[in-house]
């Protein structure tokens, strides 16, 4: 999030409200040790766990979202024994592997092999949502629960709700929105484990809350902030807008940015690296600071972008999107000292920066982009 010029961007997990699940009693079975895995997100676990965001970052002293990284061990509620041993155990098929090709995606080959991308995903050690690349090795198998929970499971499904096909682009937050629902609804109808999703998974949209559950207002605080009625209307109104919008795939957007990088005179690999973990590479995310798309451009880094180019920048516009922070980022580059303080700039402001220092959340932001930029 960006408290001072140059302006930027806030990451996308920050769009989650932090009410979206109430419980007076936060762990009646205690609390036990996690180990964070990359994909994971407060708000998945919170859903996955039965709790909130704010009562999970309370617990473990974690005063901003984007300080959850993989490998680091946080406190969650406890799930109750007997609940967990009557749990049914899944089996799992082995198909042998798969050499990643270029272009190729975890949904493309999870199609290909009539299986899931979770499915992979756990067979390879890899998160539902990391980078793959052509020449690695995944393997392969597919998950295939008990016949009699799978019934039951599909009966319970039809009860609850109306089917939904995930599209190349979704996010849970966008099809909770679009349909009128909430995140942890969502994630509780279809049993997710965190809040991915991959195309041409089918969801149950669960039928219509109680009225006296449905919230009075649209979600305005993240990680202690407030911000603006008018903001947070406007955020809303992108995300509506961009969820009926066709939106470029993955894959296509990795080849955007990449060539609007060159062309601007910018590591394509550092604006690879700001752009997944700001949106992961996704035009439909919008945060409730109205940080918009692919780069996570607010209005005011968008006004800052267009005077930059010189002309007139549609943040909802893919392409323009990629542009705004792309040229943010040249331009940073060159006023920063150092590449890490350009990083620091996007996320913190660099007038900030400078005067200011780096954030703990900032040091670990650039932390982590570094990692990023290393992979791409």
């Amino acid at each position: 999030m960006v408290i001072a010029l140059p302006p930027a961007t806030v990451p996308p997990n920050a769009v989650i409200p932090t009410h979206v699940v109430s419980h007076s009693t936060p762990a009646p079975h205690g609390w036990t040790n996690y180990t964070v895995r990359s994909g994971d997100t407060l708000i998945g676990l919170a859903a996955t766990f039965r709790t909130t965001p704010r009562t999970l970052a309370a617990r473990n002293g974690i005063s901003d979202a984007r300080r959850l990284w993989a490998g680091s061990t946080i406190q969650v509620p406890a799930r109750a024994r007997a609940a967990a041993k009557a749990a049914p155990r899944a089996t799992a098929r082995r198909l042998g592997t798969h050499t990643v090709r270029a272009g190729e995606t975890l949904s493309d080959i999870a199609a290909r092999y009539r299986t899931t991308v979770p499915a992979i995903a756990k067979a390879s050690g890899i998160s539902p949502r990391s980078f793959i690349f052509p020449g690695q090795k995944l393997r392969l198998s597919t998950a295939a629960a008990p016949a009699r929970a799978t019934a039951k499971s599909a009966a319970a499904a039809k009860s609850r709700g109306t089917a939904y096909r995930v599209r190349n682009g979704d996010t849970l937050l966008g099809i909770a929105a679009r349909h009128g629902r909430t995140v942890s609804a969502l994630v509780k109808a279809n049993r997710l484990r965190g809040t991915t999703i991959y195309a041409g998974q089918r969801l149950v949209i669960p039928g219509t809350p109680a009225r006296k559950s449905a919230p009075k207002t649209l979600p305005n605080t993240f990680a202690g902030r407030t911000y603006p009625d008018k903001i947070v209307r406007n955020a809303a109104r992108n995300r509506a807008i961009l969820a009926k919008r066709s939106v470029p795939t993955r894959a296509q957007t990795k080849k955007l940015i990449a060539s609007t990088a060159r062309r601007h005179g910018v590591d394509p690999r550092l604006a690879l690296a700001i752009s997944m973990q700001e949106s992961g590479w996704n035009q439909r995310q919008v945060s409730v600071a109205n940080a918009v798309g692919i780069m996570q451009v607010i209005p005011s880094g968008g006004e800052w972008a267009s005077s930059l180019i010189g002309r007139k920048l549609d943040l909802l516009d893919p392409e323009d999107n990629v542009t705004a922070g792309v040229v943010m980022l040249r331009a940073l580059t060159r006023m920063a000292a150092s590449e890490d303080q350009a990083i620091a700039g996007y996320y913190q402001g660099l007038a900030s920066v400078r005067s200011r220092g780096m954030f703990t959340d900032t040091r670990a932001y650039v932390a982590n982009i570094k990692a990023l930029k290393g992979r791409m």
